[in-house]
């Protein structure tokens, strides 16, 4: 793991780089490690349930942000400062919530955006 600290070629940079590469931002600098290997964590049905409902509210989202019209027909409904993806994200995971597709422990850590 390497630190950059005021180093204007990271500046703002995040993500990852191919399929090695993690750069990640925090408020001490720029932290530039190893991608994780995540083949041996074994996911508890809830929380498969949980990333498939979370992969579907994601996937509406992402319908709406693209569609010019509807993302303005959204966007009316909104109060300045909302985003309308994170908001049509948390909108979906409530509607799961209350048809009761998406329960359980820890369902508020996803919808608190």
């Amino acid at each position: 793991m390497a630190i950059a600290k005021n180093n204007p070629f990271l500046k703002g940079v995040h993500g990852k780089i191919g399929n090695d590469i993690v750069v990640k931002q925090y408020s001490y600098g720029t932290v530039i490690s190893a991608m994780p290997d995540m083949s041996r964590v074994k996911r508890t049905p809830l929380q498969k349930l949980k990333q498939k409902v979370f992969a579907e509210a994601v996937a509406y989202a992402k319908t709406i942000s693209r569609n010019p019209t509807k993302k303005a027909a959204y966007a009316k409904k909104l109060k300045k400062g909302e985003n309308v993806y994170r908001s049509a994200l948390k909108e979906y995971l409530k509607k799961m919530k209350k048809e009761g597709k998406y329960g359980g422990v820890g369902f508020m850590f996803f919808c608190v955006l």
